[in-house]
């Protein structure tokens, strides 16, 4: 149990980091941010496959269809995920993503109630309505959909949901992923090299570096994330990532300097709102339904 606390911790606070390292990559373009990011994740969990010696799980995988779909579909929410996370750090907009992963985990217990017909109890309809009502706020008072925060929140959402449905455990479903959408990273970034326009082979040694590294930075979290899932319950750690956009939203306003106004503080305090509501029922439920008397009922 405390390994599994330290595994998560360590985990959402790197998490909650990756602006001030995206934020290096300012002068690269976020595609080819995104296109290296995927390459370098790929060769780094091939590395420690070929180090094991275990493929046989990967033919079976991709001739079964139903896991492949599954996988694609992963990818491509994964995908979107990343690139529009980048952008929105390119583009001095973190707070807008931060907003997306305060509202990710509701997104993610509606689309269990829309596609896996899990249950939703009183509280958790309340927290929807709540977060729904300050992200329409934030529609009225900016005149524009908060559409970095709504993609994030979405995607990453479905992503989660196909991730649940499927076979493979994380490293696995990882690993697929990234080689799923190696060749096209491979093909875009020999597009970009043929064109004189990639940073990876003209930028200087230092970009090339952390573009290499974007790879294992990208990898080794997820691969503690999974640890640390298999050690402690999921409602402690659905609690505990609200670390990360929390970090993400104090670096967007107090090193990025990214401005917070009025209307958008209110349409925040109602996501909050839902989300303390969200927690608090949680772990309420948690706590009752593993008192020792609790199976007696």
């Amino acid at each position: 149990m405390n390994k599994g606390l330290l595994y998560a911790l360590a985990v959402y606070l790197v998490w909650g980091l990756f602006p001030l390292f995206f934020h290096l990559f300012n002068a690269v373009a976020p595609i080819e941010v995104m296109l290296n990011r995927i390459l370098w994740s790929g060769v780094f969990v091939a590395l420690i496959w070929l180090r094991r010696n275990e493929w046989r799980w990967l033919r079976d995988a991709v001739t079964q269809p139903k896991v492949l779909w599954t996988f694609i579909g992963s990818a491509v929410c994964i995908a979107l995920n990343w690139f529009v996370y980048i952008y929105a750090v390119h583009t001095h907009r973190v707070v807008d993503a931060s907003l997306g992963y305060f509202i990710n985990p509701l997104v993610s217990v509606l689309l269990g109630f829309v596609f896996l017909r899990e249950r939703m109890r009183s509280v958790q309809w309340l927290a929807i309505v709540l977060a729904t009502t300050g992200v329409v706020w934030m529609i009225v008072q900016r005149g524009e959909w908060p559409w970095i925060a709504l993609v994030l929140a979405v995607s990453f959402g479905a992503y989660g949901l196909l991730r649940k449905i499927a076979s493979l455990n994380a490293l696995k479903g990882l690993t697929l992923e990234t080689f799923l959408l190696c060749p096209l990273a491979l093909i875009w970034l020999g597009r970009l090299m043929a064109h004189q326009q990639s940073t990876l082979l003209h930028g200087p040694l230092s970009m090339q570096l952390l573009l290499i590294a974007a790879g294992p930075v990208t990898a080794v979290p997820l691969m503690f994330f999974a640890s640390a899932a298999r050690r402690i319950s999921l409602t402690t750690l659905g609690v505990l990532q609200y670390i990360v956009p929390t970090m993400q939203l104090l670096i967007g306003l107090w090193v990025l300097d990214e401005p917070f106004g009025s209307g958008r503080a209110a349409g925040f305090v109602l996501i909050w709102l839902a989300l303390i509501l969200y927690a608090t029922e949680a772990l309420w439920q948690y706590r009752r339904e593993t008192r020792p008397w609790g199976n007696l009922r």
